[in-house]
């Protein structure tokens, strides 16, 4: 993590952490790194998700992009897959994607993508860093870019069709019809508001919508994956055959069966694992996850024969493994599940209709299909902390986990972790019985607020 960009990228309160003069430096950074120091325009293309402040980042980035001679395309608001598969498939030197993911509304953030739809590279991320302490001279740049002028400042393209063709992308991967298919999709007043209801329909389902009215301020306001409980109750009430929940952004997804129970991104890899074994596509038997899934994950997976790899917190990281190694599924317990074949990152759509697909292949309840895994009781508590970079070194935090450890005696696991994007220090820890799994849970939160306030 660097100075101003973390595990997913430069994210804080709009106009106390991340600001339009961040935006607009970002955006002349780009405009002169991907073009005029090449010697040619740039194509960067934009999206953003329905925070008010959006829109004051988007102009700001438009305007130090074009400023510098740079061309901005404009998807307005849609998710940061689709800004993955368009920068991806229609050979853009950049894309940006303007959301704070499941933050809530006064939060806002900078996801910045390369050429082939990959979340960028630390290498690149450094120098903009640079670039925004102005340290010219370690960029060697005098004075500061250039700014572009008459003909050759950038222009503004609205590029509606790319989002329109993401969309048609997303229906073609249907391999059934959803008709007579009872769907419900909570939209979390977020990007996939005008989206999600459009693909699912479009595939003949029946759809029924929650939180897809977005005002600028409401966005994962008591709705969408974080808020899972509206859902749940929408599809019992509703006699619905599944729930989909995405975030702000629609990068991640939570399931709901048609009993109202979540199925988390740790039971929707298992779904997939098993499925994708049993017909002969998992590529090196093997799924790929992060070191906070579930302990009843791996124990169900061992029992079917399926490999996996743990990986950091951060679906960057899960992509790279599975990337490197080429293993085709992988994902965090949060809900972002990486489809390799299908995109680059994380996409909330898509995996709401891979699921649909495996319930329409094998006429089996989601009920059915998830249940086979049991889940460790598991405790997850956010302690605040703005000296959270001091955890590595706090001793008496690591004596505590020890002592918790031993307690456990090979029956669990803790893991204490900073958090990539906020001022959080997460203690997990996953035990036989929820009793003791809060026990030392609590032991440990107790240790990390007095070290570490």
């Amino acid at each position: 993590m660097g100075k101003y960009f973390g595990t997913d990228g430069f994210r804080g309160e709009a106009n106390v952490d991340l600001t339009s003069e961040h935006a607009y430096r970002i955006g002349k950074f780009i405009g002169w790194y991907y073009g005029a120091r090449k010697g040619r325009k740039a194509r960067v293309v934009i999206g953003k998700d329905t925070r008010r402040s959006s829109y004051m980042f988007e102009y700001a980035i438009v305007a130090g992009l074009t400023a510098t001679g740079a061309d901005a395309y404009m998807l307005h608001v849609t998710t940061t897959p689709s800004v993955a598969y368009v920068t991806r498939v229609d050979n853009f030197d950049c894309g940006v994607m303007i959301s704070a993911s499941h933050n809530p509304f006064y939060d806002n953030g900078i996801k910045l993508i390369n050429s082939r739809g990959e979340k960028m590279d630390d290498e690149t991320i450094a120098d903009i860093e640079t670039y925004l302490d102005g340290n010219l001279a370690a960029l060697g740049i005098e004075g500061d870019v250039p700014s572009a002028k008459r003909e050759e400042l950038g222009e503004i393209v609205d590029y509606v069709s790319g989002r329109n063709r993401y969309v048609g992308y997303l229906i073609s991967l249907a391999a059934h019809s959803y008709k007579n298919m009872r769907v419900g999709l909570d939209c979390a007043n977020g990007s996939a508001w005008n989206i999600a209801k459009t693909v699912f329909e479009a595939l003949g389902a029946k759809t029924f919508v929650i939180n897809a009215e977005p005002d600028g301020v409401n966005i994962n306001r008591g709705a969408g994956s974080t808020h899972i409980d509206g859902l749940r109750r929408f599809v019992v009430e509703n006699h619905l055959d599944v729930g989909f929940a995405y975030d702000g952004d629609a990068d991640r997804c939570l399931a709901v069966d048609e009993n109202g129970e979540v199925v988390d991104g740790d039971k929707i890899i298992y779904i997939f694992g098993c499925q994708m074994k049993r017909e002969g596509r998992l590529a090196g038997n093997k799924v790929v996850t992060t070191v906070m899934s579930n302990f009843g994950l791996y124990k169900a997976l061992d029992e079917v024969g399926v490999g996996y790899e743990k990986t950091a917190v951060g679906d960057r990281f899960v992509y790279e493994t599975m990337s490197q190694n080429g293993y085709c599924v992988g994902g965090e317990q949060s809900g972002h599940i990486i489809f390799l074949e299908h995109n680059t990152t994380g996409d909330g759509l898509v995996t709401a209709l891979q699921l649909l697909a495996v319930l329409k292949r094998t006429g089996r309840t989601l009920t059915d299909l998830a249940g086979i895994m049991k889940k460790y009781p598991q405790v997850l508590v956010n302690v605040h902390s703005d000296n959270k970079a001091g955890l590595d070194d706090c001793q008496p935090i690591w004596d505590a986990v020890a002592a918790a450890e031993k307690e456990l005696d090979g029956r669990g696991r803790i893991l204490v972790r900073p958090s990539g994007t906020e001022p959080l220090v997460r203690v997990m820890a996953e035990a036989e019985t929820h009793e003791l799994t809060q026990r030392v849970v609590d032991d440990i939160v107790e240790v990390v607020k007095r070290e570490l306030p």
